[in-house]
């Protein structure tokens, strides 16, 4: 039942990445919806010159929606090998294949140092496991959360927009943090 609502396969499917064994419901694949991901970019103040790096890319619509609106470089890490084949997909039919970058790999791990902004949707545990390695990037590296914060460390700017396809959660809404390192 709770893979069905968050959008995760109902069969858990167990990885293994640098070394460790991780499931697919370590962060359960839910799509943002294609406002939030405007509000994200948006928020983010992504424009050509930025190398964007989106972390669980899922289906690669923030990837995407970076390089069609402003030509911006983005890869997409994804650790599920059928949604990474999927986002490259998407990206071709949508003529970026050149511009937007997708690979399996594991976000604890997986280099993150030129990125110039950070998109992610992963549980508020995932985000301070992975905060160390964030707050180690070259300063004014931004980061963007959709809906979970990063404990102690406030955002400098948290937004609230309506997000009436939204598939988890009581209300349609969804929270948007800032941070710039």
């Amino acid at each position: 039942m709770l893979s069905a609502l968050l959008g995760a396969p109902l069969a858990c499917r167990t990885v293994e990445l640098a070394g460790q064994e991780v499931s697919d419901l370590d962060v359960p694949y839910v799509t943002t919806p294609q406002n939030v991901v405007d509000a994200m970019l948006d928020l983010a103040g992504v424009g050509p010159s930025d190398r964007l790096i989106d972390l669980g890319s899922g289906d690669g619509r923030i990837v995407i929606t970076a390089a069609k609106r402003w030509g911006t470089r983005g890869l997409g890490y994804e650790i599920d090998p059928r949604l990474a084949s999927i986002a490259t997909r998407n990206a071709r039919l949508e003529g970026v294949g050149e511009l937007a970058r997708f690979v399996v790999d594991d976000i604890f791990v997986a280099d993150l140092s030129s990125a110039t902004v950070i998109t992610m949707y992963l549980l508020p545990d995932v985000n301070l496991r992975l905060r160390p390695r964030l707050r180690a990037l070259k300063p004014g590296t931004r980061l963007v959360s959709h809906d979970w914060d990063m404990g102690d460390w406030p955002p400098q700017k948290a937004i609230e927009i309506e997000a009436p396809e939204k598939r988890v959660g009581l209300r349609k809404t969804s929270r948007l943090l800032l941070w710039t390192v």
